[in-house]
């Protein structure tokens, strides 16, 4: 979507476009994740994106043992309330946690994760997207990714050679660099 289309018809439209990436592109199996859009927006700067941005609020229900593909999200990241159920979230750097209902956290930007419902109920998540405008809310890895690293060390005794986004890193002061100035 173009920085002009603030149409309601173009809000439908990233909308829909959104939700099919969600449950196409994020099920790891055949039971896909069903996603609702609650609201989206779009708001003329946003000083955390540092411009035009758009913001999607939505719920995503993950069916008894559905596992979603890996995938990061931009922007801000996830801002995500576990509404009902067991969620795992599986960081692609090699970590696990365990959310229950009424448990709150963020899916940091660039991180690359997976989420997993180990349990026979539905999982339902509450979630605030805010990405620059034009940008997807997550976008899909065809496989396991570390992603960005998040404090300076993660890149100490060679943890600089595990991440890969955006790029892959020269050294630790590399990464370190990338952490605190995010180039």
């Amino acid at each position: 979507m173009n920085r002009k289309d603030k149409t309601a018809g173009g809000l439908c439209r990233m909308a829909a476009a959104t939700a099919a990436v969600l449950a196409a592109g994020l099920s790891g199996i055949a039971a896909a994740a069903t996603s609702q859009t609650i609201g989206t927006g779009t708001m003329e700067y946003a000083e955390a994106v540092g411009g035009p941005a758009t913001l999607l609020m939505r719920t995503l229900t993950i069916a008894p043992g559905e596992v979603l593909g890996w995938h990061h999200h931009p922007g801000i990241g996830a801002y995500t309330v576990v509404v009902s159920g067991t969620l795992l979230i599986e960081d692609g750097c090699g970590t696990e946690a365990v959310y229950q209902q009424g448990d709150a956290f963020l899916e940091p930007p660039g991180r690359v994760h997976r989420g997993k419902n180990p349990t026979g109920a539905n999982v339902v998540t509450a979630q605030t997207f805010l990405v620059p405008l034009g940008t997807p809310s997550s976008v899909a890895h065809p496989e396991r990714k570390c992603g960005v690293p998040l404090r300076t060390e993660e890149c100490k005794n060679d943890g600089w050679l595990m991440f890969d986004l955006p790029r892959n890193f020269l050294s630790q002061g590399d990464c370190m660099g990338f952490v605190l100035t995010g180039n």
